[in-house]
């Protein structure tokens, strides 16, 4: 499915989600790429191999078992540490082997599973949730919930746990650290809600970049689109996401954030995708933004919302007995999930992304 405006880079001029209902008060405010420092993600590479993954005499035999779905590159090094993998009938001893396409690789005696075609996913990240697999304390976590028929996803850049908004998520490696690499130069657009009376001259400021604290930002385009009181709400769009970057920024100028969330990361925009919902990038969409050789073709499908189905209603239920008139069922059922997926905050939220989804 073709998502809208996918073809223009975000910037501070673009029209919000929903259209213009999308105001200070609009429950999309910005969060910044949190690089939290909780375990990694499935299949997040922790040592930063990067490009030296792939070398003249092939790839790192964990990252090709990575790569096939089976597991994540540190669950492929305690299988090979624990002797479980062969690579031509013969055990493997290291993770760091580099092995070709013609070598076979096998787990417990049988070949690994043949890679599925890179595919790309938009999810609508709520607040209280970490960006990670694991969490030693049991915090929830983005998989949580999420639909059993997937494939195992990795998200490309993270989010912290009070932020919200777009993350993308993936199943290839190659293509979560392609977009991962500032050298894309996709810009990622916020709103921020933050405490305190903003000067639009202090913002104006971030576009030459600022030094907090000795880190040095890059620039920063920042814009005040309202002030109501004590309480401001910015738009801000930057290329790199550093730890933490927005928070931090704002702090140095002496406003508080108490809402972030993600509007736009690169081409790819949050739209109406309703809280919890994903949904997948078609394969025609991530050629057309990336390349023919970003996606083969892949399953187009809505993977829709993880939340709780609604209980059968009994047989001979008074409920039952009632059936939609000729022709409003779908209408009903849009009606119903454009009031599940917006908040009083979101004006037109919900039902604008679908309706931009249809065309």
């Amino acid at each position: 499915m073709v998502l809208r405006r996918l073809r223009r880079e975000p910037d501070l001029t673009g029209a919000r989600p929903g259209g213009a209902a999308g105001g200070p008060d609009d429950p999309v405010a910005a969060d910044e790429d949190a690089r939290l420092q909780d375990e990694p993600n499935p299949g997040q590479a922790g040592d930063g191999e990067g490009d030296h993954d792939k070398a003249e005499g092939g790839e790192r035999v964990a990252k090709v078992m990575a790569r096939s779905g089976l597991c994540s590159r540190r669950d492929a090094e305690a299988l090979i540490a624990a002797g479980r993998v062969t690579l031509d009938g013969r055990p493997l001893e290291s993770p760091a082997t580099l092995v070709v396409p013609e070598q076979r690789i096998a787990v417990d005696g049988k070949d690994l599973p043949v890679p599925e075609a890179p595919r790309l996913f938009r999810f609508h990240k709520p607040r209280g949730l970490l960006t990670t697999a694991r969490d030693p304390q049991g915090r929830p976590t983005i998989y949580e919930g999420l639909p059993s028929e997937l494939p195992r996803l990795m998200p490309i850049g993270r989010l912290d746990m009070n932020s919200e908004g777009l993350l993308l998520m993936t199943n290839d490696g190659g293509l979560k650290r392609r977009l991962e690499l500032p050298a894309t130069g996709w810009v990622r657009r916020y709103r921020v809600r933050v405490f305190g009376r903003v000067e639009e001259a202090a913002l104006a400021g971030l576009a030459e970049g600022v030094v907090v604290e000795g880190v040095a930002y890059g620039p920063i385009r920042a814009r005040l689109d309202s002030q109501r009181g004590d309480n401001a709400w910015l738009t801000m769009a930057l290329a790199e996401g550093r730890n933490r970057e927005i928070r931090r920024v704002c702090e140095h100028l002496g406003y508080r954030v108490n809402r972030l969330i993600r509007l736009a990361y690169g081409p790819f925009q949050l739209g109406g995708l309703p809280r919890g919902a994903l949904e997948e990038v078609s394969a025609r969409t991530l050629e057309a933004q990336l390349g023919a050789d970003a996606g083969r073709p892949a399953a187009k499908r809505k993977i829709g919302t993880a939340k709780a189905k609604p209980p059968k209603v009994k047989p001979g239920h008074r409920k039952a007995a009632r059936k939609p008139a000729p022709g409003t069922g779908a209408t009903q059922e849009r009606a119903g999930a454009k009031g599940r997926g917006a908040s009083p905050e979101s004006g037109s939220e919900g039902g604008s992304g679908r309706a931009n989804r249809r065309r």
